[in-house]
């Protein structure tokens, strides 16, 4: 009796549209696919198809015009505006936040995607590049598309919503939700509509999480693999899923300044730890050139290859990369700007775009320099057969053949292992507290507000499992049609934003204080 009168409590604590739907939806999912594996794989191939094919050209047309909002930022006078009023108070130091910012964005994709994405893009040019595979502009192609894919863009699908939550929040005095975003088109402070919204954000983002959970997994186990020579077996894709979702989980359940706060500075630290050891120790002149030649291309095909979706230049390889990425950081994107929204009172609307836009993106451009500088360098050379290992190993391989024949192999790859863990921790962490906000009916208004624990289990416990059943069906392909899939309803909800975002510019002035 005791059970369920606390389990009742629990139940009544929930916003019943907002969390019931998306939570039924990926169980019935989830049954499907254990009960139904091949059906279940067919039914996602063929949406993922649809998804692609439909959507390219939105998909790239939503992510150049958050990009060019961010510019727009810093040349409106809305960029002198603090976050909270005039009076308001960082809650956070300048390294807090950029080493909180850096952990939960991007992070577990630049370890997993670092050396591996290169060499796919340097063994599988798309044709009109007129590039052969293997070749000196393979490798160019590869670091310049590695810069579009990683930096600015991404970040940029990140900042406009965060900034727009973080004014309507804190400056509006709006409700923690979603629809907040759009509190220039909205006159009301909650509706139907805005719970309709936090509903398919959260199903977006459990997909979304899922998906960045499963490249986690299997870097990790990986890892392991590489250590002890343990086979990669769905044991050991098991236990390392359930490793990282009780860490994260207990992180989360911490508080959100808490675990998380010390956790980003130790990975932040470990991220140019890693970057300088593999400066040092590889090719460094390779390194050199990537980021100077690789800036160079990024920015005189900057339009083209942004505008792909629209063109259907490389239809087959823009839907395998540049689309499959777009729809990632969307799946992420609102949740997340909860977020990052949410830990920015007190700074300037320029401090936000420098801390959230500018700084992780040039830092990202270092770190894919050095990480697929490297890579691609040891291929062309001969010192390693690297796409050997992706093609027959997977791509969670190639890291650990890099680090094999570098020095100190030993001391790195722990490292290595554990900035992986922390990353996709961190992230976490931060959209699992953002997603049990948003699943509770008490209003949140501070950071020191915590939300019950059971519901940031239920949460972690979800996305777990979904991220294991499809790298156990699909694998890396599988990976990818999570992020496709969550990141279609969403390119719906941005263009919303967007508009919301020119209005906000518009009256900014009503928004100072």
């Amino acid at each position: 009796m005791r059970f369920l009168k606390k389990l009742s409590t629990y139940i009544q604590q929930l916003r019943p549209s907002v969390f019931w739907p998306p939570f039924s939806l990926l169980i019935v999912a989830l049954s499907i696919s254990l009960l139904f594996p091949e059906d279940f794989v067919q039914i996602v191939n063929g949406l993922n198809a649809w998804v692609l094919n439909s959507f390219a050209g939105m998909f790239s047309l939503v992510t150049l015009v958050m990009v060019s909002c961010c510019v727009i930022v810093f040349l409106s006078p809305i960029r002198n505006m603090r976050i909270g009023g005039k009076d308001a108070t960082p809650m956070l130091t300048r390294w807090q936040w950029f080493s909180i910012i850096l952990c939960t964005t991007v992070a577990t994709g630049i370890l997993f995607w670092g050396t591996a994405e290169p060499l796919y893009h340097l063994s599988g040019p798309p044709e009109f590049i007129g590039a052969e595979p293997h070749s000196q502009d393979a490798g160019r192609f590869a670091i310049s598309t590695l810069f579009l894919h990683w930096s600015f863009t991404p970040y940029a699908i990140y900042t406009i919503p965060a900034l727009c939550f973080a004014i309507g929040f804190y400056n509006r005095k709006r409700s923690f939700s979603l629809q907040t975003m759009l509190f220039p088109l909205t006159k009301s402070h909650s509706n139907n509509w805005g719970k309709v919204i936090d509903a398919i954000c959260l199903y977006a983002l459990v997909l979304g999480m899922a998906a960045s959970l499963g490249a986690g997994i299997l870097t990790l186990s990986g890892g392991i693999s590489f250590l002890t020579s343990i086979s990669k077996t769905w044991i050991l894709l098991g236990g390392t899923t359930l490793l990282i979702v009780i860490a994260f989980i207990l992180s989360a359940v911490s508080g959100l300044l808490k675990g998380i706060k010390h956790l980003s500075s130790i990975n932040a630290i470990l991220f140019f730890i890693l970057a300088a050891y593999l400066l040092i120790t590889g090719p460094t002149s390779a390194m050199v050139s990537s980021l100077f030649t690789g800036i160079k291309d990024y920015l005189l095909n900057f339009m083209e290859m942004s505008l792909l979706g629209v063109s259907q230049q490389a239809p087959e390889w823009s839907a395998s990369w540049t689309n499959f990425y777009w729809a990632n950081w969307m799946a992420w994107a609102p949740v997340s700007a909860l977020f990052l929204g949410r830990i920015a009172k007190g700074y300037t609307v320029k401090e936000f775009m420098v801390f959230n836009w500018i700084i992780p993106s040039v830092f990202a451009i270092v770190w894919m320099s050095i990480f697929g500088g490297t890579a691609i360098d040891f291929e062309l050379q001969g010192t390693n057969t690297l796409v050997e290992s992706l093609n027959n190993r997977g791509p969670e391989s190639v890291m650990y053949e890099i680090l094999e024949v570098l020095p100190y192999t030993k001391f790195v790859v722990p490292l290595f292992l554990i900035a992986i863990f922390l990353s996709f921790v961190t992230a976490a962490d931060s959209n699992t507290e953002a997603m049990s906000a948003l699943s509770q009916k008490n209003d949140v208004h501070d950071l020191q507000t915590k939300t019950p624990t059971f519901i940031k289990i239920i949460w972690g416990v979800t996305i777990g499992l979904v991220a294991f059943t499809m790298i156990s069906f699909s694998g890396i392909d599988g990976i990818k049609q999570l992020s496709n899939l969550g990141g279609l309803p969403i390119l719906f909800f941005l263009v919303a934003v967007i508009v919301s975002f020119v209005l906000m510019l518009k009256n900014y002035k009503k928004n100072r204080d």
